[in-house]
């Protein structure tokens, strides 16, 4: 923590599984049940035949690139991930869903290797190989020591916050859930006997009240509060009213950071009661290089956010946020013209703030 700063890394949703797994150093079984695709190795292919030869087997860090870098630069206080695919050796597929995302344990070293302070497990891929494979996912990255929110063994386990110590007397609280609206099977809500994930079927001023009032309990002076949400389509600008009022009520709550996503790509940033709402960090890791069919959102474009606020208040002091492309299953460094396409989309986008370049070369965050 520098100063009366606190920085967290933030970022959307990695995707370590299926054609990522198959380029690891120990890729699990590479059979899908997918309408058009039957093996996961295709995903590599694909992403080969767009931007040139993978060479597979590649080290754990190669999916992170160039993110690695920016990350030792910046030294953020934490590093929050949303990890959107079961780690498990289980071959039960979850009945009637049309995707299904999980990478070896063995690879688990593709995940330590950006040192996550926290992986946010509530997404609608964790249960994707069933209630056993949460429990492996679980009990490895316990045992890596990595901390996770939003999935547990039980209801209680799955809404608990993950808790970041800083310096004496301060910590990160983060909270996490997943909404219908992002794909989450209803069966796979936790409950008092059953593992599953922080579920919520409506954004309601009543789901607001019932995550406020678990807020209140756990949090102490002195703590930044993030509350981690999984919702909405992968594709698209506008954001629904529904998200809209559901993070102002978060926010209204006590509630310093809303970290949003399950969109593809970046949608619009809010600066509301001098506190940040991400409404969706697009993806970070994928392998969807070589798929067609929204172009238009420049979805090989991500985007790693480091977000910084006061230690003792909470409100945000600045955000920067450093573009990268993917290519070959890798994140490399956007090229200036990317850059700039970036900027002038979350400028155009942006509810109540404009984006710029940082003299550093990143982007920020200009308030009207």
């Amino acid at each position: 923590m520098g100063g009366d700063v606190v920085t967290l890394f933030l970022c959307g949703d990695v995707m370590l599984g299926r054609g990522v797994d198959q380029i690891l150093p120990h890729p699990g079984s590479p059979v899908l049940r997918e309408d058009y695709v039957s093996d996961a190795r295709s995903y590599v292919e694909s992403a080969e035949a767009v931007s040139g030869p993978i060479p597979a087997p590649v080290d754990p860090a190669w999916p992170w690139g160039e993110a690695l870098r920016v990350l030792e630069r910046a030294a953020p206080d934490a590093r929050i991930v949303n990890l959107e695919t079961a780690v498990t050796r289980s071959d039960a597929f979850w009945p009637g869903k049309a995707v299904h995302y999980r990478m070896h344990p063995a690879n688990l070293p593709a995940v330590t290797v950006a040192r996550p302070d926290v992986c946010v497990l509530a997404n609608n891929h964790v249960l994707d190989f069933g209630r056993p494979g949460l429990v492996e996912t679980l009990d490895v990255l316990a045992g890596a020591g990595v901390r996770t929110a939003g999935a547990g063994r039980d209801a209680d386990a799955a809404c608990a916050p993950a808790r970041i110590p800083l310096a004496p007397g301060r910590r990160i609280l983060l909270f996490a859930l997943g909404a219908l609206s992002s794909g989450i099977p209803p069966d796979w809500a936790a409950t008092a006997d059953r593992p599953g994930v922080a579920y919520v079927r409506e954004l309601s001023t009543e789901t607001a009240e019932a995550v406020l009032r678990r807020i209140r309990r756990a949090r102490r002076p002195g703590d930044i509060v993030v509350a981690s949400v999984h919702w909405g389509a992968n594709w698209g600008y506008p954001v629904p009213r529904d998200q809209r009022r559901f993070a102002r009520a978060l926010v209204d709550g006590g509630v310093d950071i809303v970290h949003g996503h399950s969109s593809h790509h970046p949608r619009p940033v809010e600066v509301y009661r001098d506190r940040l709402i991400l409404y969706g960090c697009g993806d970070f890791i994928d392998d969807y290089e070589g798929i067609s069919g929204h172009e238009a959102y420049r979805d090989d474009l991500r985007l790693g956010y480091l977000v910084s606020t006061a230690a003792d208040t909470g409100c945000l002091t600045e955000m920067r946020m450093f573009p990268l492309q993917a290519r070959r299953m890798r994140l490399e460094t956007a090229v200036e013209q990317d850059r700039a396409w970036l900027r002038a989309t979350l400028d155009r986008i942006g509810h109540g703030v404009r984006v710029g370049v940082r003299p550093d070369g990143m982007l920020g965050l200009v308030r009207h």
